[in-house]
């Protein structure tokens, strides 16, 4: 597919985009200095990195402003990605396609605008970095090659995430990426009500495996444990290793009993497992459960209530389940 073939290819640039999996991720340092860098050097009071998924504008760094997303139909971010070259808008108001736009004719009153695709390394421009002003200007041609310099910097930032998100050992997502999705799937939670359950599960008498049977067989362990819950769980859960032996299990459009069938039976299979070893090892696991809802809405919260339940487990003497109480709940 050439190029220009790629810029009309909407189902390949979504799905560039959600390889990712950033949009709803909270904010990071890296992205937020490279647009407060934009709006030093360009001399702008609006900087953003811009993503545009089907139906919406989402800000991985907004600064300047106040906002999290738009309508992708009011995005000038929507007309920076249809072409290779960079977006430069002098005056918005002279524009035919931005003139009435709510953004211009209104807050935050949107007068000038270059913007550079965020192209990824197969071809897809998924977003833009931009600058942005309130009063009339062109941008020239120094500004544009900061913005175009900066731009690839951002699409790195994309691909280290993606480096960073699994853990070398059990292919399971990393602490940071795992809260990441835990926040992901909270906002969604705050915006459509959608129903969610974490799940944390941590090996019972890990170190008596290290200390009878060394170190490599704990690593085996933890590998083994790992891909059992990933063969055990759906395509749209997201597993993490969260500490030395202990997991979490996020389960998307997931009720409080349907969370409470899936952690019987990973325990189930976790008993029954027989790790290759000699001799064969067998463990065994315990279990939070706790649903998302009112007064777990922030990944700490949430993450504490099924730890909570977890520790419950183990304190109950292990190879357990156990719901994390609903009282919180009682306002959702």
């Amino acid at each position: 597919m050439t190029p220009q073939e790629k810029l009309a290819d909407e189902a390949g640039r979504i799905a560039a985009l959600q390889r990712y999996d950033i949009l709803d991720t909270p904010a990071e340092g890296a992205f937020d200095k490279i647009t407060a860098l934009v709006r030093n050097l360009v001399g702008v009071p609006i900087s953003a990195v811009s993503l545009i998924d089907t139906d919406r504008q989402w800000f991985k760094s907004l600064d300047g402003l106040d906002a999290t997303e738009t309508d992708r139909k009011v995005a000038f971010c929507d007309h920076a990605i249809r072409q290779a070259e960079p977006l430069v808008v002098p005056d918005a108001q002279l524009d035919p396609r931005f003139r009435d736009n709510p953004l211009v004719t209104g807050d935050p009153g949107i007068r000038s605008y270059a913007g550079v695709p965020l192209r990824t390394p197969d071809g897809y421009n998924i977003g833009s970095l931009c600058a942005v002003d309130t009063r009339l200007r062109d941008f020239g041609p120094e500004q544009v090659a900061i913005l175009s310099g900066l731009a690839p910097i951002v699409v790195e930032q994309m691909e280290l995430r993606l480096l960073a998100e699994r853990d070398g050992l059990s292919g399971a997502l990393t602490r940071r990426a795992f809260v990441a999705e835990v926040d992901k799937h909270i906002a969604l939670y705050i915006r459509h009500k959608r129903p969610a359950a974490l799940i944390m599960l941590d090996i019972d008498h890990f170190k008596r495996v290290n200390d009878s049977h060394g170190h490599g067989a704990g690593d085996r362990v933890i590998e083994a444990v790992s891909a059992l819950c990933r063969s055990q769980s759906r395509p749209s859960d997201s597993l993490g290793r969260l500490g030395g032996e202990e997991f979490g299990l996020l389960l998307p459009e997931t009720s409080e009993s349907e969370a409470m069938v899936v952690a019987h039976r990973l325990r189930d299979a976790v008993e029954r497992f027989e790790i290759s070893h000699q001799p064969p090892l067998h463990v065994t696991a315990s279990f939070g459960v706790a649903v998302i809802g009112h007064g777990r809405l922030n990944s700490h919260a949430w993450i504490a209530a099924a730890d909570a339940a977890l520790y419950d487990a183990k304190r109950g003497g292990r190879n357990a389940v156990i719901l994390a109480p609903q009282d919180t709940l009682r306002a959702a």
